[in-house]
């Protein structure tokens, strides 16, 4: 422990209020004392406590009666019951009601110190977890609608918080569908441009002939139509972002204009004759190899290493599948709440045909998937797989095992024991690491489970 913890001993026998004092202090912990409900729930509003050891046979309002009245105090409060023999069941009860663990009289000293130690850990973790899920939500104002856990999608968020604040021009590369305007808009919220325009050009669906004059605006009479003088893209994205979605696709004499923004900050409209600065920051996107391209001379290298400053890749979804249960959930009630539902679940045969597809669309086929699955169900309840798309379910009708593709040709016994490896760590996590009360939970004897921890390698955090 980085600091002295403070335990609170409530307990209305002097003499076990001094044995447990001298054992808490020997451990290390500041100690406070009360002998009795009242007077220890109030010293948790004038103290800061960090675990509570509470008799359950208490005079007055008894000890779980106090437990729930902590509990209302500070949920996070860790508060371990100490019982004879002779309760046990009223220590069950205690923990169902929310109490971190339960000692028995008589304890061993050893034991009681490793149970409060646990118990602090776990205090402090969920102080942590609190903090860091404040910290997560004030920064989802900035990622908005990327949705995922996996060690993909993290690595690109981390690297959207880095190159967020500055003014490097960004590539972002990965497949169609897999979300790159929605990290463009995620590195133009990060940056101090995030009050000004951002402004997606999507260079593939605008006619080449046209596209100079988007980008850049022209002059009136510039060519034949241009009844008018117009303001390009850029000009209207001055101080804020800009974001080139298919930049493969410019024809090869626009891409010489682009260079000249990156190089210079200014460009010529359309039949002007005077250049116009300008202050953008350039994101581009693509979902084909650049260095390919220009190698076939299709893309002007000096354009591809001015656009090639700081990269960023989106995983297609089926190299990140943690992430589908998530998306589908989130797809799930954005498309209920529109169409006036209240669906709120996805029942588990549709949700292992869409872990089991290959999602060549990426996360705009599984929106897709969701948005058709909600339209064609009932108002409440739950998304059957019989709902989801024919080229979805004939894909994966040979796969009744569950087993995602990519894994299939490995070996069933990595698998299983991979599998086994997982449910252990996550029953002991949920036991805050505590081998017994693992144990329990996944009925097996802890001799059994000591076992499996040394032959499967699972290590316990000290």
């Amino acid at each position: 422990m980085t600091s002295r913890s403070t335990v609170l001993i409530i307990d209305d026998e002097e003499i076990m209020r001094d044995v447990f004092s001298r054992v808490v202090a020997d451990g290390g912990h500041q100690v406070l004392l009360a002998a009795s409900g009242e007077e220890g729930l109030k010293l948790i509003g004038r103290e800061p406590v960090d675990l509570v050891l509470l008799d359950l046979m208490l005079p007055g309002i008894g000890g779980l009666e106090t437990l729930e009245q902590i509990l209302e105090l500070d949920p996070d409060l860790a508060v371990i019951m100490v019982t004879a023999y002779a309760s046990i069941e009223n220590a069950v009860r205690a923990t169902r009601l929310g109490a971190f663990d339960f000692v028995t009289k008589p304890f061993r000293n050893e034991e009681l110190l490793l149970v409060i130690k646990n118990g602090i850990r776990q205090r402090r973790l969920e102080l942590e977890n609190r903090q860091l899920k404040s910290s997560l939500h004030r920064r989802q104002g900035h990622f908005q609608n990327i949705v995922g856990k996996s060690e993909p999608i993290r690595r690109v968020t981390d690297l959207i918080t880095q190159v967020g604040p500055g003014r490097s021009t960004v590539l972002i590369t990965g497949e169609s569908g897999t979300g790159k305007e929605l990290v463009a808009k995620a590195v133009h919220n990060l940056s101090p441009r995030r009050d000004r325009a951002f402004v997606p050009v999507n260079s593939g669906s605008i006619p080449s002939e046209l596209l100079e004059s988007e980008l850049f605006g022209h002059v009136k009479g510039a060519f034949t139509g241009a009844t008018a003088t117009k303001k390009g893209l850029f000009e209207i994205a001055h101080e804020g972002t800009i974001f080139l979605d298919e930049i493969d696709t410019v024809p090869v004499q626009t891409q010489a204009k682009l260079l000249r923004v990156l190089q210079e900050r200014e460009f010529r409209p359309v039949g002007g004759v005077r250049s116009i600065k300008v202050d953008v920051r350039i994101v581009a996107a693509t979902n084909v190899d650049l260095k390919r391209a220009v190698r076939e001379g299709r893309f002007r290298e000096d354009l591809y290493y001015r656009l090639k400053v700081i990269t960023l890749d989106v995983a297609p979804l089926r190299d990140r599948r943690d992430d589908i249960p998530l998306l589908s959930h989130h797809f799930l009630t954005r498309f209920s709440r529109e169409n006036g539902k209240t669906l709120n679940s996805i029942d588990q045969d549709a949700l292992r045909v869409l872990m089991n597809y290959d999602w060549p669309g990426n996360v705009r086929e599984l929106e897709n998937a969701i948005e058709r699955a909600v339209v064609l169900s009932g108002t409440s309840g739950s998304i059957r797989s019989e709902l989801l798309p024919r080229e979805i379910l004939d894909s994966t009708s040979g796969r009744p095992d569950g087993i995602p593709a990519q894994s299939r040709n490995g070996s069933l016994r990595e698998l299983v024991l991979e599998f086994e490896r997982n449910l252990i760590l996550l029953a002991m996590e949920r036991a805050n690491w505590n081998q017994r009360k693992a144990a329990s939970l996944l009925k097996v004897k802890p001799t059994t489970l000591n076992a499996k921890l040394k032959r499967l390698q699972v290590r316990i955090p000290s």
